[in-house]
């Protein structure tokens, strides 16, 4: 308990802004407790037991509640052997990298029976995140809601919703997700993939002995609903539609969207949605499936079923007994084999804008300091003397950033950064852009190797940013969601092919385009996405689709002080676990 008391002095002086900000808007800001136990828990899912990895013995995790402006404090208690982090995954973290959470980047793990307390504040947010492990594949039980609510006496920018549910996306593996990924990073090969998708948990009456572990929205006529929708799949993007019902998006990432309007959408790992759902104005006769799939750009397997939920009206007429079940069409899964179905994810993704409303403006930066050329691909790592290995061509599979995979450190980079211990650890050497151009979406090289090493770029303070990742078709063009800690973007451009220096700028959106922290790179595209480097730290940006993180997707931008005291990096908490 000693340690949940402990509070670092920065902490105190964002206690301080608080109530600085109360005295000024007469809002009340609050300081939120949390306890999560990560604990050992027995759960059945398609007839099979297994034990598995969970926070407070639930599947998946506790909401965590908070308004903008609210301090959060989560002390977070390891009592199971493998080590642990807690990522909060889209919380800007200003001022507060230490509560960040990916395991090696911003903090060593905790380990068996310690405890670390993440302090952070929610700044500018507000709608729906989530949280989820951050170490290895753990996140595939590991993972729940962060709800937002406006300040208090703040209203929604759209109609107050009737009520506010979430819907949370996740895997179910029947193995044992830490042996699946530990026999592929061993084989070469690419990983199993999971027995089924799931929607809070449950996969749904699509799958074998599942018909009771069927995820229910139960609503009524002429009523608006808030869906909050949250992607924690492992692996997979995905499709979503309710049958014979419209949504409208009013938010991602936490940012409010102009209302957009669809019948199905796709949400790739990390991302979120708020979207209204009206329901018809009297009751149907009918019940209607609640449906996702995967979009699936990649050439090896996928999991290709269907995770379903049943939208039921209430209360019925008792004179009705059997109620017609209408399904949604979703796209197929393979884009591979329909082209026009990567067509419709980009004609999706290019739709959504930021709300940009005097009170909600969209800070797109206009002027760049620092541009770079990213690009993002699968490749191959020599097999290891006296081995087999089942990746392409007897190699291991790999994947990298600029020809980079990226190698944890056995310490965590923010603290070697902080106390001026980057030797051996890390260098600041990352190519900021690839060192042998090629026709990045055209025929792939001859050499699929990539290098390996443990490399950042630094970045001066409030610097504004404009980042080009580009898709490879080396091993095949695959879509890749691309997540950046401490920061969110605006994306502001992408397209298909080979990114044109000269003539894709002009088509740039630098008026109201979607804010966030996680957007996909286009399967054999590119996409362009601005940001100002204003929260001083080590920050990880990754492929949010954990196998391309274990094979090294993924990189760290190191954000240098500012001249104000509040825009330098403070010291770590004393709880801060130790490697």
């Amino acid at each position: 308990m000693g340690s949940f008391l402990l509070f670092s002095s920065f902490a105190s002086m964002l206690f301080g802004f608080c109530a600085l900000l109360m005295m000024a808007d007469f809002v009340a800001c609050r300081t939120r407790h949390y306890t999560f136990n990560i604990e050992y828990h027995n759960v059945t899912r398609l007839c099979h037991t297994k034990s598995l990895i969970s926070v407070n013995k639930k599947f998946p995790g506790p909401a965590l509640v908070a308004r903008e402006g609210d301090r959060v404090l989560v002390r977070v208690v390891n009592h199971v052997s493998n080590n642990i982090t807690i990522h909060w995954h889209g919380i800007r973290q200003l001022g507060s990298a230490w509560a960040d959470g990916p395991a090696y980047v911003t903090q060593c793990p905790i380990q068996t029976g310690q405890s670390y307390v993440y302090n952070f504040t929610i700044t500018g947010q507000r709608g729906t995140l989530l949280w989820h492990a951050h170490i290895s594949w753990l996140r595939s039980t590991v993972y729940g809601p962060i709800i937002i609510l406006p300040k208090r006496n703040e209203s929604y920018p759209f109609v107050k919703p009737y009520k506010e549910v979430h819907i949370i996306f996740g895997e179910w593996f029947n193995a044992d997700p830490e042996a699946v990924i530990n026999q592929a990073l061993q084989t070469g090969a690419g990983p199993n993939v999971s027995d089924a998708f799931t929607i809070n948990g449950l996969p749904g009456p699509l799958y074998n002995c599942s018909s009771n572990d069927t995820f229910k929205l139960r609503v009524k006529p002429g009523k608006t609903y808030l869906l909050r929708l949250i992607n924690a799949a492992l692996n997979d993007e995905l499709f979503f539609s309710i049958a014979n019902h419209t949504l409208t998006i009013v938010e991602a990432d936490a940012t409010y969207t102009k209302p957009f309007t669809t019948t199905t959408l796709v949400i790739t790992p990390g991302q979120t949605y708020n979207v209204l759902l009206r329901t018809k104005p009297h009751y149907p006769n009918s019940t209607f499936l609640i449906a996702a799939s995967p979009y699936f750009t990649g050439s090896g397997t996928v999991d290709n079923t269907t995770t379903s939920g049943i939208l039921e009206y209430e209360p019925p007429p008792s004179h009705i007994k059997n109620l017609t079940l209408h399904k949604p069409s979703l796209p197929p899964f393979n884009a591979t084999k329909f082209v026009n179905v990567t067509q419709f994810v980009a004609n999706f993704t290019s739709s959504l804008r930021s709300l940009a409303s005097k009170k909600f403006p969209a800070n797109v930066p206009q002027r760049v300091d620092k541009k770079f050329f990213f690009t993002v691909g699968l490749g191959t790592n020599p097999c290891p003397k006296n081995t087999t290995c089942q990746g392409p061509n007897g190699q291991k599979f790999t994947a990298s950033i600029n020809n980079v995979s990226f190698v944890l450190p056995s310490v965590a980079l923010l603290q070697a950064y902080f106390f001026g211990q980057s030797n051996g650890v890390y260098t600041t050497d990352f190519p900021v852009t690839p060192k042998t151009p090629f026709n990045y979406t055209g025929t792939p090289p001859n050499n699929t190797m990539v290098t390996n090493g443990t490399r950042g770029v630094v970045l001066p303070f409030n610097a504004s940013v404009e980042l080009v990742l580009q898709d490879t078709s080396i091993l095949g063009a695959e879509s890749h969601p691309l997540h950046l800690h401490g920061f969110n973007f605006f994306v502001v451009g992408q397209g298909f092919g080979n990114y044109d220096p000269n003539k894709d700028p002009a088509k740039f959106n630098l008026v109201d385009p979607l804010e966030g922290n996680t957007a996909g790179v286009p399967s054999g595209g590119w996409l362009a996405i601005r940001f100002f480097a204003d929260n001083p730290g080590v920050w990880f940006m990754h492929c949010h689709l954990d196998v391309h993180t274990s094979w090294g997707l993924r990189m760290a931008w190191i954000v240098l002080d500012g001249p104000q005291p509040n825009q330098k990096l403070p010291p770590p908490p004393s709880d801060l676990p130790k490697c």
